[in-house]
């Protein structure tokens, strides 16, 4: 099914958690957030909140810096 991440149409499984699609990704969960159709979502959910075709998603991996 097709997703939007950060504005880009991207393919992933029929059914697939938020957790599964950034696990495929390669993004380490301490060091990401996501906002799911316009709402931050909280990590603890990731693993039961399931993709729908064309569910928009805004990832952002978080970087320290000095």
């Amino acid at each position: 099914m097709t997703v939007f991440l950060n504005g880009e149409a991207a393919e992933c499984a029929d059914d697939a958690t938020i957790e599964q699609l950034l696990s495929q990704r390669g993004l380490a969960p301490e060091a990401t957030v996501v906002e799911h159709n316009g709402t931050a979502l909280p990590r603890r959910e990731w693993g039961e909140k399931r993709l729908a075709s064309s569910d928009r998603l805004e990832i952002l991996r978080v970087a320290a810096g000095g």
